[in-house]
């Protein structure tokens, strides 16, 4: 493992644990360049961009399927950057790999290493089991590098990723969130996730929110597609108990008889059809994509899936709308499905509502 070096002296980051932002759209420009461009970058160690001045201090190997995650420092701010998707085939398939696990449990990664996690309290929430499988290969690095800034007595840290970069900034937050914060009840966590798809369902997104206090933000292009993946079913059985469309045989009953035969026939037709639907998803997107990514982890271990697809958004949403002038400037042409998707789009967006004075770059 690769040593993490602090500079000897950093100054004490003094904000509260607790504190809402306001959405910082300088910083998240600053952001973006570190997760597109300086992320594949090695001969640069420091950036100067918007904000200030960006120093690398520790880059992870590439591990699990194509995971890279990087620390930076900025004044008394350290920076979280989470690698998206690349065009490799098992860095698609952690996206793909879409059925629902528990969000408290043990993962298997190989024979050696079991990545214990806590994401959430509630026992029904659940999350997206390849980025779960992304955040387990990365959580050594994760740990070494916040052990290193919380003993140096940096109590800020942003962590943020674009797009796959984006759903692992959610687990990641949930992860150093439940390590960390009783330990050290001053650490102030400010997410970004770009771009991002669902990372789980309302019950992970619910946790998320209220452990966030407002500093988890979703920014989103709406011409872009991908932060509506993965693919999203509700059952009736997804729904919080008690609820009426649990046992609703005992109203039925009480129902004149042709109603009554109405009734059951559209409730059976709901409940059975989403329910179908929902265990296809979960066997394609679940045991037959595992079969493939085993492949490339021979040693990571099946885990259990819950009987769930129901993914939700999550965070402060910061909307991007894509106008006619936006439009004119991205343009699909049939075959660059990942038009609005980019670097280009979501910078050319920022600037024209909140960094109108401001130069891209």
């Amino acid at each position: 493992m690769m040593k993490f070096l602090l500079p000897a002296l950093l100054v004490l980051y003094s904000g509260s644990a607790c504190a809402q932002q306001k959405f910082d759209a300088p910083e998240y420009h600053d952001i973006l360049f570190l997760n597109f461009k300086a992320i594949g970058d090695t001969a640069h160690q420091q950036y100067s961009l918007l904000k200030g001045s960006y120093r690398r201090l520790m880059r992870s190997p590439e591990v699990g399927l194509h995971n890279v995650c990087e620390f930076y420092i900025r004044d008394s701010t350290a920076i979280l950057s989470l690698r998206g998707t690349i065009n490799k085939t098992e860095s698609w398939l952690e996206n793909f790999y879409a059925a629902m696990v528990c969000a408290n449990g043990s993962l298997q990664l190989n024979d050696s290493t079991r990545f214990n996690y806590q994401l959430a309290r509630d026992s029904t929430a659940y999350v997206h089991v390849g980025w779960l499988v992304g955040l387990g290969f990365l959580s050594p690095y994760i740990r070494e590098g916040m052990d290193s800034l919380l003993q140096a007595g940096i109590r800020h840290v942003v962590i943020a990723g674009h797009s796959q970069g984006g759903a692992l900034a959610f687990l990641t937050t949930s992860y150093v969130y439940y390590l960390y914060h009783e330990k050290y009840p001053d650490l102030q966590l400010t997410t970004y996730a770009s771009a991002p798809p669902k990372p789980g369902n309302m019950y992970y997104t619910y946790d998320l929110d209220f452990i966030s206090h407002g500093n988890t933000f979703r920014v989103v292009n709406t011409a872009d597609w991908v932060p509506e993946t993965p693919f999203s079913i509700q059952t009736l059985d997804d729904y919080r108990l008690p609820n009426p469309f649990s046992n609703p045989k005992p109203t039925i009953r009480k129902q004149k008889f042709l109603v009554r035969l109405a009734l059951n026939h559209i409730y059976n037709k709901m409940k059975n059809g989403s329910a179908t639907a929902m265990k296809r998803y979960r066997k394609y997107l679940g045991s037959m994509i595992y079969k493939q990514v085993k492949k490339a982890q021979p040693q990571l271990q099946e885990p259990e899936y819950r009987y769930s697809v129901n993914y939700s958004t999550a965070g402060v949403p910061i909307i991007l709308p894509a106008d006619s002038a936006y439009h004119k400037n991205f343009v699909f042409n049939g075959r660059n499905v990942f038009i609005h998707h980019g670097y280009n789009a979501y910078q050319y967006l920022l600037k024209e509502y909140f960094l109108s004075n401001a130069t891209n770059r």
